[in-house]
């Protein structure tokens, strides 16, 4: 069998699970949709589900989140252990709206304590779980993290960018791991003409949960609260 006849058996075999999947993604982003618009204005922790409890990082990301709920606002995460857990747990110290959007992962990723139970979401697709980040988020803080925090980062930027969805604050915590990034995007797409000066502006590096609150009340005191599209 050639590559051509092999490419058009497999293919071929998939049709009919492709279309049954559409309604299990539609049902996905339905739930999502009726649970997220009735929480009010959110702000995203995002980071690194590998940062343990000991770790300064995992510690910032308490303090960080629940200065973010006393200041009126709820805090969403990726609902999972690390970063993610830290936000949670913040919200929760600070009495505030904790919201976790899991993922079903093949490693078992399992929801942290500090969800509130009836603002917990599990979802399949990574896809649908990232619509609900990006269109119900008023801010996205983001703590040092992988290829994930990295992904979540940039599809926000991307839509921004390309006026899909309305402006948010961008704020990276920690100039020492964002640092190289930054600069790799000032010195190379930026001279290589890949992006536009204005879109240095989309980010902001921050060191404390001051100069967090501080991004957020500014933005807002021009701004108001609602989905971005």
């Amino acid at each position: 069998m050639n590559l051509s006849e092999n490419k058009t058996k497999n293919w071929n075999q998939l049709k009919p699970n492709d279309s049954w999947a559409l309604f299990k993604i539609m049902g996905e982003f339905v739930n999502g949709y009726e649970k997220m618009s009735s929480i009010g204005p959110c702000i995203s922790v995002l980071g690194s589900a590998r940062t343990t409890p000991e770790h300064q990082q995992y510690r910032l990301a308490v303090e960080i989140s629940e200065a973010i709920v006393k200041s009126g606002l709820g805090v969403i995460t990726g609902g999972g252990p690390g970063i993610m857990e830290a936000a949670n747990k913040g919200a929760r110290n600070g009495g505030g709206t904790s919201v976790g959007l899991n993922i079903n992962l093949p490693f078992e990723q399992k929801p942290n304590y500090f969800i509130d139970q009836d603002k917990l979401m599990n979802f399949e697709h990574f896809f649908v779980r990232k619509v609900m980040f990006i269109k119900y988020s008023q801010g996205f803080v983001v703590m040092p993290g992988g290829l994930g925090t990295l992904d979540e980062l940039f599809e926000a930027l991307t839509l921004i960018q390309t006026e899909k969805i309305k402006r948010f604050p961008i704020l990276l915590v920690g100039n020492e791991f964002w640092s190289g990034m930054v600069d790799w995007i000032k010195e190379v797409l930026l001279i290589e003409n890949k992006i536009n000066l204005e879109d240095l502006d989309l980010v902001k590096v921050v060191e404390t949960k001051d100069q967090v609150i501080d991004c957020l009340e500014d933005f807002y005191k021009k701004e108001s609260f609602r989905p971005n599209f």
